[in-house]
């Protein structure tokens, strides 16, 4: 059975007087290649948009449902931030820490400060916000759930356009991930330039 998200931990910190709340996810930590891509969204409190049943983690939609969720975010004027750590931040101080960059950085691209933040699995020790990492968050809190869509939408459109630049890899089928179809070209190319060199098996195929 799918699990659906709720509005019970927004609701409980609005309770507490917390009304501006924001869900914070990432996409593409495990990617072999591209950027790590955090959104921030801040649900309005007692929301009740039509296409919120839809609203779930990101990877149980199909990508035109995510598409679908993501235009309808963008046209009630649901605040969001964007927030990205590229392939050379991953291998020089590695995922973990650029992912806290990436949402730490979307933070701080929403147009209004929260007033208390809702994180799927990780804390931001560098954000000076009240916040609270919920393990599969985005299965449980809308706004984590959102925020989930939000990224993955933007991480793959980015990588489609990457397509284009370094031809020949198929970004824009499996976006960067280890695929069959993609270690197949790693092997056959080589790594290229938005490759990381930091993950197996992208930097036993770098020349010496």
């Amino acid at each position: 059975m799918v699990k659906r998200p709720s509005f019970e931990h927004e609701a409980a910190l609005q309770a507490r007087g917390y009304r501006v709340v924001a869900g914070v996810d990432e996409v593409g930590r495990g990617a072999l290649a591209g950027p790590v891509v955090a959104a921030a969204v801040i649900m309005p409190p007692g929301a009740d948009f039509p296409w919120l049943p839809l609203v779930r983690d990101s990877k149980q939609l199909s990508p035109a449902q995510r598409e679908r969720v993501f235009d309808q975010v963008q046209r009630d004027g649901i605040p969001f931030g964007l927030g990205s750590a590229p392939h050379d931040t991953i291998d020089a101080v590695g995922v973990v820490r650029a992912t806290r960059m990436a949402m730490a950085r979307a933070l701080a691209a929403l147009p209004r400060r929260p007033d208390y933040v809702l994180i799927d699995a990780l804390s931001l020790p560098e954000v000076d916000l009240p916040q609270k990492g919920i393990i599969r968050g985005d299965q449980l809190s809308f706004s984590i759930a959102c925020a989930s869509i939000v990224a993955k939408v933007s991480r793959d459109r980015e990588m489609k356009g990457l397509d284009g630049v370094y031809p020949g890899y198929g970004l824009a089928r499996h976006k960067g991930y280890g695929t069959r179809l993609h270690l197949e070209c790693l092997v056959r190319l080589g790594p290229c330039a938005i490759h990381r060199r930091s993950f197996a098996p992208v930097g036993g195929l770098c020349p010496e």
